[in-house]
């Protein structure tokens, strides 16, 4: 492994909002590049209800969560075409577009057909465009969907906005009487709904990777231990039942094992149990606390977080147990690791030396250069959207514990709406098929 431990050089560059420490460890605390320009224009509807969602709002709201794009108030748009015939492109060339989206509704034997179009308003070139029917009640899907093609077009990135979120939210009424629940919503918080509900504590929900099962610690027994739990059905089965802490289930690539934390001899550490057999191996072993596991899309690596160099930093493992490798070396401590879609970045929960306060920041792997994309204190349960370019994490705002969004490149942050009490333990789903 590289020494990466040498003293480090901090010199403080102003004008790009560097701390650099050395050629591979660089804190970056602040950018300075924008968003691209989009005009999405509200799209005609010729019928004669109100629709109950706003379709451009929602498309618009998905571009601009994504930190790529800026969308145009709907107050400083010069003209509100719906078809591309009636488009005047020097309207949105004045108003500082790059590119432009119009849309059209129809009601259709019960269904709303929508047709949109997407272009470059500099070279006046369509540059995507598609059709999609549903129910009224469709409408957020339909928005996500189109905004999904449209973003892979732009960006020749998959959209990740027809994803799903967990979460869990704990209400309490009296000292002895709180409720916990386990939600499912759309990715940005919207149409949310109860998997499960408990007067004992719920926490490290995790999307499987076929998106139809989920696995959780519940402490319904007093105790922690794993249970697995099919989202369409609500079956639920009980994966361990150790001595001691059984928590921090995460899923193989594959969704044919499941890695977690056991104490149950004596320190914890990290296992995997192969849940066509229920037999399980024990990936870590030494002194210090081995947790919050995490596997390589490879399916053979597990990166986790360990204090066994004195403060908690991230390391990575065979999944068969071996050598462990530290991967973090920027702040004094980083915790709850989570890649991207292509491996090249770490998510965590970071805290730089000198400081008390914890924050989300991401890691280039390559370079090791370390991000801060929050600026929020006490962050914690940082998860990726499949495609790398989001992050959601709980943190407190006004004494409540809430979710919030932030753009891989820093460029976006914003709180999700969530139902009432505390909220945290956020995870993102893989792709729906």
């Amino acid at each position: 492994m590289r020494n990466l431990l040498r003293g480090m050089l901090v010199v403080i560059c102003c004008m790009a909002g560097i701390a650099m420490a050395d050629e591979k460890n660089i804190l970056v605390t602040s950018g300075s590049d924008r968003a691209t320009p989009i005009a999405v224009v509200p799209f005609g509807f010729q019928g004669g209800a109100v629709l109950p969602d706003d379709m451009a709002e929602i498309i618009g709201n998905d571009l601009r969560n994504s930190g790529y794009y800026s969308p145009i108030p709907k107050q400083n748009m010069i003209s509100q075409p719906s078809q591309p015939s009636e488009i005047i492109f020097r309207d949105w060339k004045a108003v500082g577009a790059q590119y432009m989206m119009v849309g059209n509704i129809t009601p259709a034997g019960g269904r709303l057909q929508v047709q949109w179009a997407l272009f470059n308003v500099a070279t006046e070139q369509k540059v995507a465009d598609g059709s999609v029917s549903g129910t009224t009640e469709q409408i957020r899907d339909m928005a996500h969907f189109i905004s999904d093609q449209s973003f892979q077009k732009l960006t020749g990135i998959d959209g990740a906005f027809s994803t799903r979120l967990l979460y869990v939210t704990a209400e309490r009424f009296s000292e002895k009487n709180t409720r916990y629940t386990l939600q499912r919503s759309d990715y940005d918080g919207a149409r949310a709904v109860t998997l499960l509900q408990s007067r004992e504590p719920i926490l490290s929900p995790r999307f499987a990777p076929d998106g139809k099962r989920i696995a959780y610690v519940s402490f319904e027994q007093k105790r922690p231990r794993i249970f697995m739990q099919n989202i369409d059905t609500g079956r639920r089965e009980q994966i361990t039942n150790f001595e001691g802490l059984n928590g921090a289930p995460a899923w193989s690539p594959d969704g044919n094992r499941l890695a977690f934390v056991l104490s149950k001899d004596g320190n914890p550490d990290i296992y995997v149990m192969n849940l066509g057999s229920r037999q399980i191996t024990r990936v870590t072993a030494g002194p210090g606390i081995n947790t919050e596991p995490y596997w390589g899309k490879d399916g053979s690596t597990i990166y986790f977080t360990s204090d066994r160099g004195g403060k908690p930093q991230i390391y990575k493992t065979s999944a068969n147990g071996g050598g462990a490798e530290r991967v973090t070396f920027v702040g004094n401590y980083n915790a709850n690791p989570k890649l991207s879609a292509d491996e090249k970045t770490l998510v965590m929960i970071h805290r730089q030396d000198g400081f008390t306060n914890f924050k989300v920041a991401a890691q280039d792997l390559q370079r090791g250069s370390v991000k801060i994309l929050t600026d929020s204190t006490l962050d914690e349960s940082p998860t990726v959207a499949p495609n790398g370019t989001m992050v959601i994490y709980a943190t407190r705002q006004q004494g409540r514990g809430v979710l919030m969004l932030v753009s891989i490149n820093g460029r976006v942050r914003l709180p999700l709406p969530t139902a009432q009490g505390e909220v945290r333990e956020p995870s993102w789903s893989p792709y729906l098929k």
